[in-house]
């Protein structure tokens, strides 16, 4: 009887890979201002960065990380959010210690962490991973564990999410020429 149960449970929520379509949210970050994914990649990628606890090594080390390459993602359009399940508070006085000039979005309750299945077993807590996601909210880039503190590769998928320049319309034919009598 709980077999399809677990199994249900097991079976609702995968983490997003390269090409697939990343869960939608629309979450609140420290501030207050509100967030809506599917409604922020029509303006260039989003970084997803997921990180476990404010203030521990790992952590600080993958958001200073992407607080020192922040330009680098605006020049390519791109926008950096940040998420835990500490309260806002710590994530308020997190993000001011780290300086960083992108939103932290606390997730408590674990929600949006779920939904990307990347919450730690019998606790709620993320795990460390980094999701680049594009144009229809296209999963262009996952990183996990020790590769989502270095932005690189974050980086590199944002400058290969730019809408390829469209190609002038072709020239209309030219007038046929009548040979003269």
């Amino acid at each position: 009887m709980l077999a399809p149960v677990l199994l249900a449970g097991l079976l609702s929520a995968a983490i997003p890979n390269v090409g697939d379509t990343a869960p939608d949210f629309t979450v609140k970050d420290t501030e207050g201002k509100v967030y809506i994914l599917s409604e922020m990649v029509k303006q260039g990628p989003v970084i997803v960065a997921f990180f476990p606890k404010a203030f521990t090594g790992g952590c600080t080390q993958q958001l200073k990380a992407f607080t020192a390459r922040h330009t680098e993602i605006e020049k390519l359009q791109g926008r950096v959010l940040a998420f835990s399940t500490d309260d806002a508070e710590t994530l308020k006085r997190f993000k001011a210690e780290l300086k960083a000039p992108f939103p932290f979005i606390p997730d408590p309750q674990g929600k949006v962490v779920e939904s990307y299945d990347v919450k730690m077993p019998l606790v709620t807590v993320s795990k460390r991973y980094t999701f680049v996601v594009g144009e229809g909210r296209k999963v262009l880039k996952v990183d996990s564990g020790g590769d989502a503190i270095d932005p690189s590769g974050a980086i590199t998928s944002c400058s290969q999410a730019q809408p390829a320049a469209k190609a002038p319309a072709p020239a209309a034919p030219a007038p046929e020429a009548k040979p003269k009598p």
